[in-house]
């Protein structure tokens, strides 16, 4: 399967798309918090993102989903800053603490190109939101230096609808980690109470472009939505309207990686009722509850 930026790339619809992306920089709405400010102008919104493009970290990473990893792994490249403010975040250092090294694009390129020479099976681009029109562009130039694998957005889902349809074309590979599901939680914990509205949109919106998981002869994905979901302590994740969510307004043949990693880190030790790692029992629990709701494309730890 040829990886849908490379027609688009051919056709000089990529181009079209990289100065539209670059248009919203100048009153910035990549995402659902609208900010407004002109990051040409070097102006910081709420994800503190600058003008360029800023990378933690790059490399094969051989922790993602068996169906990205492969033999050679999942080529992914994490970005620093992040639109959401989880007071749990994982990648708090990342996310929140900006660490990280501003980047040109052709250095952005040039990462790309070296992770497929190195035998990965696809560029996982990780809370790449804020930096679409960076990424767009960087691809431009990869491209024409003949990169060819897919494309994998993973992303925590507080997506806004029209930059997802500027991706449309582009991206192979949606993974949205989806987190909350009360506004008063998501508002106590991520600092936005319209997380669920917007997260909902953009999965459904997602699985319009890609539609279900594609994979190849080897088993690894080239098309299709993955699900994530994050199971937090007491429920707050709320995975039982998630899941009436997905069978209701998307689809049961949703690939569903349900995820019982969750560690209180960062500032978790402010709200008690997250101050705890997933049990067990939870975490079979949520499984179970997946398998009679009828999905049955689900994941679980290192699957």
């Amino acid at each position: 399967m040829i990886s849908a930026y490379i027609e688009s790339y051919k056709n000089g619809l990529l181009e079209k798309k990289i100065d539209l992306a670059y248009k919203r920089l100048e009153s910035c709405d990549l995402c659902p918090r609208n900010c407004k400010v002109n990051r040409e102008q070097g102006e910081i919104g709420y994800c503190n993102a600058p003008y360029d493009p800023v990378v933690s970290n790059y490399f094969p990473h051989f922790g993602e989903e068996k169906i990205l990893v492969g033999e050679y792994g999942s080529g992914t490249i994490f970005f620093t800053y992040c639109n959401l403010g989880c007071i749990f975040c994982q990648n708090y250092t990342i996310s929140h603490l900006g660490i990280g090294k501003r980047i040109s694009i052709e250095d952005l390129a040039n990462i790309m190109i070296y992770l497929q020479k190195l035998g990965c099976h696809n560029i996982n681009f990780v809370t790449p939101t804020h930096f679409v029109p960076q990424i767009l562009k960087a691809l431009y130039v990869a491209t024409e230096n003949a990169l060819n694998i897919p494309l994998v957005y993973n992303t925590s889902g507080y997506e806004n609808i029209e930059t997802l349809k500027i991706l449309e074309g582009i991206i192979d590979i949606y993974m949205p980690d989806i987190k909350f599901y009360s506004s008063e939680i998501s508002k106590k914990l991520a600092n936005a109470d319209d997380y669920f509205e917007k997260t909902k949109a953009a999965v459904k919106e997602m699985y319009r472009q890609v539609g279900s998981l594609v994979l190849n002869e080897k088993g690894i994905a080239e098309k299709g939505l993955i699900i994530r979901h994050l199971l937090l302590p007491n429920n707050f994740s709320g995975l039982l309207n998630w899941l009436t969510f997905l069978r209701d307004e998307v689809s049961l043949d949703v690939s569903l990686h349900i995820m019982g990693q969750y560690r209180p880190l960062y500032r978790a030790e402010e709200e008690p009722l997250i101050n705890r790692s997933i049990t067990s029992k939870e975490y079979e629990e949520a499984i179970l509850l997946a398998k009679k709701m009828g999905f049955t494309h689900i994941y679980r730890i290192n699957s």
